[in-house]
C-alpha cells in the first residue's frame, strides 16, 4: 500500500472516529439531561384535582377527604369541572377530561395536579395536551397506575413527577395507611424522602446513584414504540402490577426487553405485584424468579419489597429524581438526593 493510501486511511479513520465520538458523546448527554423539577408545595399554595382517566362513580366522599387532608397542611383545591362527569367508561369525554388536564398545566396559581383516579383511559389524551404554557410554569403531577402514561409523558418533556396516592386512596381510613400519607405529604413539600426495604434472597446485590423513571408495568409496555416510551439509559427503573396472570407478566417484561428497555438501565427497583391471577396452566414457579429469569443477562442492582403500587401501602416516589441506590440481600435502601 502506498503511503498516500494509507494516510487518506488514517484521514478517514480519524475523521469517523471524532464523529462517532462526538455522537456518543451526544448520547451520553441526552440520556443524562437533568430534568425540571417542579417547585415544591408551601403552605398557601393551590392543588388541582382532576380525572384524567376510570370514570368516578359514587366517589365525592374521597374527594370531599381529599380536599381537607390538603386543607389540614394549609394548601387549597381546586377541582376540575369535569371530575365527576360520566361517558361510559371515562370521566367525561376525551375532550373534558383534556380540558381539564390542560387548564390545571396552564392556570399559573395551581402548583400541583392530584389526579382523583386511575382505571384507563389518560393515554387517550397524551397527544392533545399542550406544553406551551407549562413550561413557563411547572408543577408536579401525582398519580399511579394509568397516570404511568402522563408520568412518561412528563418524563419525555423533561419534568420531574411524584409516583403517590390518589384521592381514591382515601377511601381506606387514613390511620391505616399512614405512611401512604406522609411519604405524599414528605414528597410534595419537599422534605427528606427515604426507604428502608425488607431484605430478599431474590435481590441482586449493587449500589447506584441515578434517577428513578417507569410505574405501571402494564403502561409501560403499551407505550412500547410510541413517542412517549421512556429512555431507561443511566437509570433505575421501577415496576409494579396489579391483577394479572404471571405468562402475562413474563410476557410484558420480555417486550420491554427486546425493545432495548434493559439494555443500559442502571437497576430495577420492584414495586407490589399483587392479586396475580391463577392460570388454568401453572406457571411453575415464583413472580420474584420470573422477574429475576427475564434479567438474567444484566448485572445491575435488583430489589424487591418497594412498598408502592395498588396496595394501602403505597409510598411516594420522584420520577426523574436520583436516588442513592443500595441493595444487599438483607436489606436496600433509598434515598432521594437533592431534596
Amino acid at each position: 500500500m502506498s503511503k498516500i493510501s494509507l494516510l487518506s486511511l488514517t484521514f478517514i479513520a480519524i475523521f469517523f472516529f471524532g464523529k462517532l465520538n462526538a455522537t456518543a458523546q451526544n448520547i451520553l448527554t441526552t440520556n443524562s439531561k437533568k430534568l425540571t423539577q417542579p417547585l415544591y408545595l408551601k403552605a398557601g399554595d393551590t392543588v388541582a384535582i382532576v380525572a384524567p382517566s376510570g370514570i368516578l362513580i359514587n366517589r365525592t366522599d374521597e374527594i370531599e377527604k381529599a380536599k381537607t387532608l390538603l386543607a389540614n397542611w394549609g394548601l387549597h383545591t381546586v377541582v376540575g369541572k369535569h371530575v365527576f362527569n360520566q361517558n361510559n367508561h371515562f370521566a367525561g369525554t376525551d375532550e373534558e377530561r383534556c380540558e381539564d388536564f390542560q387548564w390545571a398545566m396552564d392556570d399559573k396559581t395551581i402548583s400541583a395536579i392530584w389526579c382523583a383516579r386511575g382505571g384507563y383511559g389518560a393515554v387517550r389524551i397524551l397527544d392533545k395536551l399542550d406544553f406551551t404554557k407549562f413550561k413557563n410554569n411547572p408543577k408536579w403531577l401525582i398519580g399511579y397506575s394509568d397516570i404511568t402514561a402522563l408520568h412518561n409523558l412528563m418524563q419525555v418533556k423533561g419534568y420531574e413527577s411524584i409516583h403517590a396516592m390518589m384521592c381514591t386512596s382515601l377511601q381506606d381510613d387514613n390511620e391505616t395507611i399512614a405512611e401512604t400519607i406522609e411519604t405524599f405529604r414528605k414528597s410534595i413539600f419537599g422534605e427528606p424522602l427515604s426507604y428502608t426495604l425488607e431484605g430478599s434472597n431474590y435481590n441482586q446485590e449493587g449500589s447506584v446513584t441515578a434517577p428513578v423513571v417507569g410505574g405501571n408495568l402494564s403502561l409501560l409496555a403499551s407505550l412500547l414504540g410510541s413517542d412517549t416510551s421512556i429512555d431507561t439509559s443511566g437509570k433505575i427503573l421501577f415496576i409494579e402490577e396489579i391483577g394479572e396472570y404471571k405468562y402475562h407478566i413474563d410476557r410484558m417484561l420480555q417486550s420491554l426487553k427486546r425493545a432495548g428497555y434493559f439494555d443500559h438501565c442502571a437497576g430495577v427497583l420492584i414495586g407490589d405485584m399483587t392479586k396475580v391471577k391463577r392460570n388454568t396452566t401453572p406457571w411453575g414457579y415464583s413472580v420474584e424468579q420470573l422477574i429475576l429469569d427475564v434479567l438474567k443477562d444484566y448485572d445491575f442492582p435488583i430489589a424487591f419489597n418497594m412498598p408502592a403500587g395498588h396496595e394501602r401501602d403505597n409510598r411516594a416516589l420522584y420520577f426523574g429524581k436520583n436516588v442513592e441506590f443500595i441493595v444487599k440481600k438483607q436489606q436496600s435502601t433509598i434515598k432521594f438526593t437533592n431534596p
